[in-house]
């Protein structure tokens, strides 16, 4: 019979000593013994600081789990600032009566993602709850990284200008279709697998050999439409995308057009937006597509001096029309 978690392993005794220790702490590789705060040497003098919760149903998906998602979001938001992320933690509600082998299997993929990355998870917080009380498991990370001097505007994008190539690194909407299909229990003829996926050292290929990166920006709730918008009302620019020069990936088109979606508003978790100056803009896909996270990588459109802050889609049928801010929730928990 397989264990299941307790209300004692939450209680702060014996049981949950030996939880934090069997299932976390021996996976993570933490120092021992543990204390309430975790002492992390740094030499420079800015950091990065990040932090959010994943809730999402089903907690396993094709292509990753919550576990693995906690961690490559919270990598992926210090990388696109253009840190170099070090350190995260890692705080579980786990409701009574979970499974201990989903927990176990669910720290490991953490694990290895944290380590497949090159961060460290080094401190945490558990508690558990109720039955009824927590849709199974509910995970809060947050992640510390070096900001390298010269990068502090690639998340504020105040070097965007006029004339600067949008550029991403792939297909779009996997990682929504991915878990409305194993919430639904859907199935395709061409599987969809979750784009989930840590994204610091791509990024840091990019910046490293690269002068003239002006923004980046995960594409994650909102997606692209979302996070075109919220570009367009920073920099006060206009913005035009060219909907035929975006991928996305046969299936799920072809499962939007059936449910009414739009993949430029559906969520993922290892696509990033990037906007470069036009002289750099080939060298940036040359650099996306030598790695298996880019290979699909393409320029999608360019900043304008359009003073309204719209951001315009030029349809593959040859019109145009304004690509809005999301409004209202198209999947929720899908992350």
């Amino acid at each position: 019979m397989n264990e299941l978690v307790t209300l004692s392993q939450g209680s702060g005794g014996k049981q949950t000593h030996e939880l934090i220790r069997k299932v976390f702490a021996e996976r993570f590789v933490m120092d021992m013994p543990l204390t309430d705060s975790a002492i992390l040497d740094c030499t420079c003098n800015t950091m990065a600081f990040t932090t959010d919760s994943y809730v999402v149903d089903p907690l396993f998906f094709p292509g990753g789990n919550i576990g693995k998602l906690a961690v490559c979001g919270t990598i992926n938001d210090l990388a696109v600032s253009g840190a170099q992320p070090l350190y995260l933690s890692a705080s579980f509600i786990i409701e009574e009566g979970f499974a201990l082998c989903d927990l176990e299997k669910i720290a490991g993929t953490m694990a290895d993602e944290a380590q497949k990355a090159g961060v460290k998870i080094v401190t945490g917080d558990t508690k558990v709850v109720e039955k009824g009380k927590c849709d199974k498991l509910f995970i809060t990370t947050s992640g510390t990284g070096i900001m390298i001097d010269g990068r502090q505007h690639i998340s504020k994008g105040t070097e965007v200008k006029p004339g600067d190539r949008l550029i991403i690194n792939g297909s779009l909407g996997n990682h929504a279709i991915a878990v409305l299909g194993a919430r639904n229990r859907l199935s395709f003829s061409t599987p969809v697998v979750s784009d989930c996926a840590s994204l610091n050292r791509l990024t840091e290929k990019i910046l490293m050999n690269c002068s003239d990166i002006r923004f980046m920006r995960d594409l994650t709730r909102g997606g692209l439409a979302g996070v075109l918008n919220e570009l367009a009302d920073m920099t006060r620019s206009g913005i035009i995308v060219n909907e035929s020069s975006i991928p996305v990936d046969d299936p799920v088109r072809g499962l939007c057009e059936m449910l009414g979606f739009d993949p430029l508003y559906l969520a993922n978790e290892g696509k990033v937006l990037i906007v470069a100056g036009p002289g750099e803009a080939t060298k940036v896909i040359g650099i996306l597509r030598s790695d298996d996270l880019g290979r699909e990588s393409e320029i999608i459109g360019e900043i304008t001096d359009d003073k309204r802050k719209t951001v315009i889609l030029s349809t593959s049928a040859g019109g145009k029309r304004i690509l809005d801010t999301p409004s209202g929730v198209q999947l929720p928990r899908i992350c």
